[in-house]
């Protein structure tokens, strides 16, 4: 006895109502399992005996009570509404497997939705410092669902007035983002306290959701009045 998912495939295939992808894997499963074509056969059976009335010979005064009566009305009437039933079955026959197919389809979107949901979990990324012997880091907190993040900083030395720190993601050649000469993208700007300490959210680009699409995160001191022009060298940064 077959799956229940390639009972779906054949009644699918059956109503004509497979996509490309199911009909390219019924088409492999027919290749791997012959037999099916018996179960395909027999379904199509199934189907055509719903379009067709059985036919049987009827004895010789059954056949002249039949001619005398094919011209009163209500026989009419009556074959009439048994030719409807007969239409009203079949069709709740194919509606009821196109709802199979349908909450088939549908479960499997909901199992591929859980488990992107699953895949998109928190990402957490730690920087160290560049120079020997600095003690500053920090760690960027990712939810990929949301694009949002937390960006923690210790140690780090003050600045200057009209100087900032920035925050920069850099991606891999393939992703599908504009970036600057350095294949890098200006996600934040901030600054530290006295102690060289920095909480605060941000907001992340989508690349977050591709773990392969980002390279390194690093932390580089730009001018105030132009970050994004990226002239720094990295004090933090992370290899992933």
């Amino acid at each position: 006895m077959a799956s229940e998912h390639i009972q779906l495939l054949i009644a699918g295939y059956v109503l004509g109502d497979l996509d490309p992808h199911e009909a390219a894997e019924f088409q492999q499963l027919l290749i791997e399992n012959p037999a099916i074509a018996l179960e395909v056969d027999q379904m199509q059976r199934v189907l055509e005996l719903s379009y067709a009335a059985l036919e049987v010979q009827p004895s010789s005064d059954l056949r002249s009570k039949i001619l005398a009566a094919q011209t009163s009305p209500p026989i009419r009437q009556t074959r009439r509404s048994f030719s409807w039933s007969r239409a009203i079955n079949l069709a709740a026959a194919v509606i009821i497997a196109a709802l199979a197919i349908n909450n088939y389809r549908l479960s499997q979107e909901l199992q591929m939705s859980h488990r992107e949901t699953q895949r998109l979990a928190t990402l957490v990324y730690s920087l160290q410092a560049t120079a020997e012997g600095n003690a500053a880091s920090a760690r960027v907190k990712v939810d990929p669902n949301r694009l949002e993040a937390v960006l923690t900083v210790q140690n780090l030395s003050p600045l200057p007035p009209g100087k900032v720190y920035a925050l920069w993601t850099v991606v891999s050649e393939d992703a599908p983002v504009t970036r600057d000469d350095k294949s890098a993208i200006l996600t934040d700007v901030f600054n530290v306290d006295a102690q060289g300490n920095a909480s605060q959210s941000i907001l992340v680009p989508k690349v977050y959701r591709s773990a392969n699409w980002v390279s390194n995160i690093a932390v580089t001191i730009e001018d105030a009045t132009a970050p994004q022009n990226h002239q720094g060298k990295p004090v933090l940064i992370t290899k992933l």
